[in-house]
């Protein structure tokens, strides 16, 4: 009966090996082997005595929950080149018993501080390959002491997690090559004595902190105790820059001459290790620009500029007047590119600051000027406030319908406006100091101020922007009898709106009546034009419609000119060639001959004819035979051969 129960149990352990697993126990330890089964997650029916479990190459997606509850006898478990992008909180509490941890080759952006809780022995922790971006300082803080490699290489890591790293005395391997860090923290391996390798190839390092740590990496260098191992160290593939920040790695011997240099630029592209150690300069600090003298009222926000420029770049500080660094608290603010600001001025601010930039080559200093206007003391034509029982900070929230009747805008035009406020109003037993107007337009957040005496109830504002929107604060500074400081009450705020400044329309007018001259003038040069033009036509034509205006002799015409006896003289005009035709016919039948020339004189039997009927006739034939239209000359030489055969008969 024993005999079968223990088989029963056999069998019962071997039905516990997962489907498609390969299960072996071997020396009373058990390994499940379920790589590259196509597996979506971790199976459940995993015997809990397993020693070694082989999960790579799957698709598993998430671990945690009771993926590896109560394996405490776990040592090694691999979980290379799934698609897992989130490992819940405490998922791995239970592997107390954990040495090597592979989770390399999946889809990790970040480790939480419980992701990895539980693993108290842990040495071999793998995590390259992933799409690491942060990781939290807390997370390895279960196994500081025993971690001995980390391999955190071909991530997106911009910051390594060097508060827990330099916590890691047993660490033996450091793999941080290809990712995006540009600063290693200085005494980040000062504790790290047992560190053999420290892999940095390929980020984005552009100087390296001293450290003891890179002098064990020297050629030839004997290690003094076996804490102390010789390093391996390697960086290039990082743009350095080769200044004096560097000379003392330049000084160490190294075989190693891969390490190039990105900038300055004379030595962009040469090899570290052969560049001459006085090449290795830098440049002092310069101070570029910085406030010289700045005015401000008592209370009020005061920011004091200083920029510098050096190789490397300059640290800028501020000395106080009274010789003492400013640093960051509640009432101050000292930024990395030199501005100092002063949230609230009060009066022992006022003084000489120092303005001090600092790098390895040297330092430079400028003095600014800090005038802090106090606020007047009671007395001296001050009125009379009532005291604010809430707070006298300035506040910009809704006012409510009493302070809006207090303050009022009258006469906006387009670049100026009237403010006025009821002082009638104020009762009390406080002290008013001065009054305080603040506006701003909308379309510009820097606020104006105006500082005006206790006397005051109105104010004109200058030099606005014409049509735009503005907001408007007027505020009392009375004596607090309480704590005997200024303090501020909101009188009421407003908004108004300026008027748009069109142009003067009389300009458009001179513009419009000049246009209209000058076309007026234009259409009258055309039209006389064009009136002459046609004009000389007609002229032209005029000799087919019977026009009286006076002709020259035609050029083709012959001029005759005849006495009638009485002293009367007629002008007759033929064409060439009719008086030669004339005498060929009058031949033929007999009659006497006639002249034959061009110009001819006229027979002497001819009898006198009316002057005007001769000068008419004379203009009608000339006009025709100018005419180029073939029928007029037609017309014209019939008419003239009818006029020269009316001539013979006188």
């Amino acid at each position: 009966v024993i005999w079968l129960f223990h088989a029963f149990l056999r069998l019962v352990h071997v039905s516990a090996c997962p489907f498609h697993c390969v299960c072996r126990n071997l020396s009373e330890s058990l390994s499940t082997l379920c790589a590259d089964k196509g597996l979506l997650f971790v199976p459940a029916n995993i015997d809990r005595r397993t020693v070694e479990l082989r999960l790579a190459d799957n698709f598993i997606r998430e671990v945690g929950g009771a993926d590896f509850a109560n394996m405490t006898g776990l040592v090694d478990l691999t979980l290379s080149r799934n698609t897992i992008s989130n490992i819940r909180p405490l998922a791995f509490a239970d592997l107390e018993s954990l040495r090597s941890l592979h989770l390399d080759g999946n889809r990790l952006s970040e480790l939480g501080p419980r992701d990895l809780v539980g693993l108290i022995n842990l040495q071999h922790l793998i995590l390259n390959t992933n799409q690491l971006i942060n990781i939290s300082s807390e997370a390895f803080d279960d196994f500081l002491f025993t971690l001995e490699d980390l391999d955190l290489s071909y991530n997106n890591l911009r910051k390594a997690p060097w508060d827990g790293i330099q916590s890691m005395a047993s660490l033996h391997t450091l793999n941080l090559d290809h990712n995006l860090i540009d600063q290693i923290a200085e005494g980040s391996f000062s504790e790290l004595y047992k560190l053999a390798r420290l892999d940095m190839t390929s980020n984005r390092l552009q100087t390296l902190p001293p450290d003891p740590l890179f002098a064990r990496s020297q050629t030839g260098v004997i290690s003094p105790t076996p804490y102390n191992a010789v390093i391996n160290l390697n960086f290039g593939g990082n743009p350095l820059h080769c200044n004096c920040e560097l000379l003392w790695l330049r000084r160490l011997i190294r075989s190693d001459d891969m390490e190039t240099c990105a900038t300055p630029l004379h030595l962009a592209g040469r090899y570290f290790w052969s560049i001459p150690e006085e090449e290795f300069a830098c440049e002092p600090p310069l101070i570029t620009r910085h406030t010289h003298k700045l005015w401000v009222l008592e209370g009020q926000r005061a920011t004091l500029k200083c920029r510098a420029i050096g190789d490397p770049e300059p640290v800028v500080h501020w000395v106080s007047p009274d010789d003492r660094i400013i640093g960051n608290s509640s009432r101050t603010t000292s930024f990395r590119n030199g501005t100092l600001e002063l949230h609230v001025t009060i009066a022992r601010d006022d003084g000489t600051y120092t303005c001090i930039a600092i790098n390895a080559a040297g330092e430079a200093t400028s003095l600014v000027d800090l005038k802090v206007i106090p606020l007047p003391h009671r007395g001296n034509g001050t009125v009379l406030l009532a005291r604010d029982p809430g707070s006298s900070d300035i506040t910009r929230g809704k006012t409510s319908r009493s302070e809006e009747q207090m303050v009022g805008v009258q006469g906006v035009t387009s670049t100026s406006a009237q403010v006025r406020w009821d002082k009638g109003q104020l009762m009390g037993v406080s002290l008013v100091w001065l009054y305080q107007i603040q506006y701003n337009c909308t379309a510009d957040e820097t606020l104006i101020y105006r500082i005006l005496p206790p006397t005051s109830d109105s104010f004109l504002l200058k030099n606005l922007v014409s049509g735009s929107d503005y907001n408007l604060c007027v505020l009392a500074i009375f004596d607090d009898t309480v704590t005997s400081m200024a303090a501020t009450k909101v009188l009421g705020c407003t908004q108004f709106s300026t008027k748009d400044n069109y142009p003067d329309c009389r300009s458009l007018q001179a513009h419009f009546l000049g246009g209209t001259l000058t076309i007026l003038v234009g259409g009258v040069v055309v039209v006389t034009l064009l009136v002459f033009t046609v004009a000389l036509m007609v002229r032209h034509r005029v000799g087919c419609s019977g026009t009286d205006s006076p002709p020259l002799p035609a050029k083709g015409a012959a001029v005759f000119s005849q006495s009638n006896g009485n002293g009367n003289v007629m002008m007759v005009v033929l064409p060439n060639g009719l008086v030669q035709k004339r005498k060929v016919a009058e031949r033929g039948s007999g009659s006497p001959p006639k002249p034959t020339s061009k110009q001819v004189d006229m027979p002497t039997h001819a009898q006198s004819i009316g002057g005007d009927q001769l000068i008419t006739a004379t203009m009608v034939l000339q006009q025709m035979w100018n005419a180029e239209d073939a029928n007029c000359k037609e017309s014209a030489s019939v008419q003239t051969e009818q006029w020269w055969h009316d001539l013979e008969h006188f």
